[in-house]
């Protein structure tokens, strides 16, 4: 398949179900820009970050370009100057911090034009190819910037307004002698095939590929683990790469992390979060370990065996961010293509911020090793 791939997708869900994605999302990112209070909206300038109402007006605008106006810009917007204010791929990052934004109640009614719009479509209960597969892109796009919310509110310490258990980031209580589990040489399935539903193009397309065998850690680094790692290397000059996390401090003789605006006594039981790709490598020379591959790590969450425990985390890869053989970029170009560069690495698993759907040992998440600030840790494997 090349031409047309993203019509070709199949198996998509029920009208009924995309509504219900529709509003959980949509009630998602209502509640986080409504929780804020004035001023929160004025961010510093940083590299990992946006303006939380420019974001919010992309994600109106970007789903309103994709499913209403069929991706392009001929079309009339809802709101003028959409496309000059939050097409992404045209206004620079920087550039977002002085763009003359519309007002937070202008913004929320051009919100709830589209979802609304999008919500009428489906209670039609009866869609064409082409608006099935670009409402799923635009639900799904809404929900990725839905976790890049709880992420810069983490790096931001403001408070998360939704309910999340954060003891759900681990079901142990005490974590149990190391484990590592053998995965004799084979081949392995990786990406997605052109008829299972819903996929994103750096997915294409399903192929066996030759692994050798590999021992992998049952459970992610724990905080424990990290903790070793970090006091075997308090003496001499401090590296960046060793030091504690910045949502670690020591009160006392305890070590406490933090939860977005709270601080909360640390379990050691719990994965290490928020841990670079570079911090990882730092710590698996440490212990003479090593990041696992892609295709590893697809190998290993795919069979789930006896003994693994998922981390409820984003996890690190030794990958580089590539295309699959056969890759073609789907309509929205700009979410894959422009990436493989050879500087960003890919992600497995999901966070508690990831909505069911899209917690699949297929999806592959990418970002520049250097990234802490997404819910993200590492596990290893023997050299």
């Amino acid at each position: 398949m090349k031409q047309g791939d993203h019509l070709s997708y199949g198996d998509p869900p029920e009208p009924f179900e995309l509504l219900q994605r529709l509003e959980n999302t949509a009630n998602i990112t209502r509640t986080v820009i409504a929780g804020l209070n004035p001023g929160q909206e004025e961010v510093p300038l940083l590299s990992t970050v946006n303006p939380p109402h420019w974001e919010f007006g992309h994600v109106a605008w970007f789903h309103e370009f994709w499913v209403h106006r069929k991706g392009l810009i001929s079309n009339p917007s809802l709101l003028p100057k959409s496309d000059q204010l939050f097409n992404s791929s045209e206004i620079l990052h920087d550039d977002r911090w002085v763009a003359q934004l519309p007002t937070l109640n202008v913004l929320l009614t051009y919100f709830d034009q589209v979802m609304n719009k999008t919500c009428e479509i489906l209670g039609a209960r009866s869609l064409s190819s082409e608006q099935n597969y670009f409402i799923q892109l635009a639900i799904s796009h809404q929900d990725m910037h839905n976790e890049a919310f709880a992420y810069m509110w983490q790096d931001l310490q403001y408070p998360w307004p939704i309910s999340v258990d954060m003891n759900s980031l681990s079901e142990l209580n005490v974590v149990p002698e190391a484990l590592f589990i053998n995965f004799p040489a084979g081949p392995v399935s990786i990406g997605s095939k052109g008829n299972g539903g819903f996929i994103f193009d750096n997915e294409k397309w399903e192929q066996e590929l030759d692994v050798q065998e590999f021992s992998i850690s049952s459970h992610a680094v724990t905080n424990q683990q990290y903790l070793e790692f970090i006091e075997a290397h308090l003496e001499g000059e401090q590296d960046p790469l060793t030091a504690p996390p910045s949502h670690w401090r020591k009160v006392g003789q305890i070590w406490q992390e933090r939860y977005f605006d709270r601080w909360c006594n640390m379990n050691m039981h719990h994965p290490v979060r928020h841990i670079s790709a570079e911090a990882a490598d730092a710590y698996c020379s440490w212990r003479e370990l090593r990041l696992p591959t892609e295709l590893e790590l697809t190998a290993a969450m795919s069979l789930s065996p006896m003994g693994w425990q998922p981390s409820s985390l984003w996890e690190w890869t030794s990958s580089p961010f590539m295309p699959f053989e056969g890759f073609s970029p789907d309509p929205y170009e700009d979410y894959s293509k422009p990436w493989f560069d050879g500087k960003h690495r890919v992600l497995k698993g999901w966070s508690v911020f990831t909505p069911q759907y899209l917690r699949r040992p297929q999806f592959r998440n990418f970002y520049i090793p250097s990234r802490s600030d997404p819910f993200v840790g590492f596990r290893t494997c023997l050299p």
